[in-house]
């Protein structure tokens, strides 16, 4: 009954808290008629009514509709123990200075919950029963407040979180204090991330203060871990939506490579802008545009300096469609042909790249940390045929620590570097999406063979994990050395 429920409430029933009041429970499955349009109203975010070109009928954000919101919440909730309830808050804005602001960017825990991108916001769902759809969500935001929104832009209110994000009940973020001890007065345990000292970590929640007034502290424990699990195996609309992201920026990234660039802040600009031509909502992260030996530093991001004839440029960039992002890098000869050091020492990693994608298998059973190992020994034999030497001075693992410093590879998803603290020790399963990214930064060290030092690579592809192989989310991004050199 909830799934009918909630498909219904988002196609019929988005309407200004301030104009209609609440339909009781009893007419959520009834048609009926209202006299305002939701097109003629105003959100906190777009929704189909009012953004027809960004959002399908149904879909509370890009791509996902409604209906697997619920089915994420009630996954959770499964995952409770009788009784507990869940706690998440929204992100906070961020200010650059005084009065101005960086672009809200909401919590991920939160917004892969709710799909509410609002700040001042807080989520509550409880367990109610032993079944897959028994649990109760309330939403607290903002409520509808003209004065403020002719300043600060709309927001969606109380009513619309009811209507249009299903919440079972909404209620006023400012009056959190008498609204939000009953939901945890008899909760067997509080699962939460908001920090609960706010002497050691300042908070603005008034959670802690709240679980402390009742009369009964229930436990507490960290939510993630929960959540990991669930976000970690994204579903067919996740996995469309990032190959979306894939597909625009690797073509931007290709497009890049047909011409010739003065500076490293011209093709950043370039990257930026094609991004947003392409459809997608910008960059995913602050990319990496980096020429000659500047691209041995794995997060320079200055993007300022000159590209030079001769020399690579090393680029890790990748857009964002629906808060889901995409992660690329690819290095390209400034002047289109790579010289012979160049060629070889790209072809080496290549071929290390595209056996590590490879192994990207349900049925492999391997983790990312034993896709890792495996690159590192095959890095180590491809850099040993070039004339590395891995025997003294330390031994291989203290060359390799040198040449090859990062992991090959990290989840990604709503992040770049996706549901932190999930372990990359877990056996990769359907629907796990990674990254793999070798790469080898040679110093100017005399250990190293000359014609190589100062050199850097790096090829890294988004990719998912299927039970019949990998599926490259970015493969409109070329890296083979004949299909880069062709392009001028």
């Amino acid at each position: 009954m909830r799934a009918a429920r909630v498909a219904l409430r988002h196609v019929h029933r988005p309407l200004h808290s301030s104009i209609i009041r609440p339909l009781p429970r009893s007419t959520w499955n009834r048609s009926y008629a209202t006299s305002i349009s939701a097109a003629e109203l105003d959100f906190g975010q777009p929704v189909h009514e009012t953004h027809p070109h960004l959002l399908k009928p149904g879909e509370i954000t890009p791509g996902i509709t409604a209906q697997e919101y619920a089915d994420r919440r009630a996954k959770l909730a499964f995952s409770l123990p009788d009784g507990a309830v869940a706690v998440l808050a929204s992100a906070e804005v961020k200010y650059r200075s005084g009065a101005v602001f960086y672009p809200f960017r909401q919590d991920s825990n939160f917004l892969y919950l709710t799909g509410f991108s609002e700040p001042q916001s807080l989520a509550v769902i409880r367990k109610t029963g032993p079944s897959l759809g028994d649990y109760t969500f309330h939403l607290f935001c903002r409520p509808k407040d003209a004065f403020a929104e002719q300043w600060s832009g709309p927001w969606s209110g109380l009513r619309a979180a009811e209507d249009v994000f299903n919440a079972d009940e909404a209620g006023d973020i400012h009056a959190l204090s008498s609204l939000l001890p009953p939901l945890l007065r008899s909760a067997s345990r509080v699962y939460t991330d908001i920090p609960l000292h706010p002497a050691a970590t300042p908070s603005s929640s008034p959670l802690p203060s709240i679980l402390q007034s009742l009369a009964t502290t229930p436990s507490t424990a960290p939510l993630a871990p929960l959540i990991n699990p669930l976000r970690a195996v994204k579903s067919p609309a996740e996995i469309a939506l990032m190959r979306h992201a894939g597909r625009v920026s690797g073509r931007a990234l290709t497009q890049a490579m047909r011409r010739p660039w003065p500076s490293e802040r011209d093709l950043h600009a370039y990257l930026s802008r094609a991004f947003r031509n392409g459809g997608l909502s910008g960059e995913a992260y602050v990319p990496v545009v980096a020429g000659g030996r500047r691209g041995r530093m794995i997060h320079y991001t200055q993007n300022l300096a000159r590209l030079r004839e001769g020399e690579t440029v090393l680029v890790d960039a990748g857009g964002e469609y629906g808060w889901y992002i995409t992660d690329i890098t690819r290095v390209w000869p400034v002047g289109g042909r790579f010289s012979a050091p160049q060629r070889d020492l790209y072809a080496a990693v290549l071929r290390v790249q595209r056996d590590g994608v490879a192994l990207c298998r349900a049925d492999g059973g391997l983790s990312l940390d034993q896709i890792h190992r495996a690159t590192e020994a095959a890095l180590q034999k491809e850099l040993a045929g070039l004339g590395f030497e891995f025997v003294g001075g330390g031994g291989s693992g203290d060359v390799m620590g040198v040449l090859f410093p990062h992991h090959v590879g990290h989840y990604v998803g709503l992040d770049v570097h996706d549901v932190p603290g999930y372990p990359r020790s877990m056996p990769l399963r359907a629907g796990h999406c990674v990254t793999i990214e070798p790469g080898v930064y040679v110093p100017d060290d005399e250990r190293f063979p000359k014609h190589f030092r100062g050199l850097a690579v790096r090829i890294e592809d988004s990719v998912c994990v299927d039970e019949d192989g990998p599926i490259l989310l970015t493969p409109e991004a070329v890296k083979e050395v004949e299909d880069i050199e062709a392009l001028r």
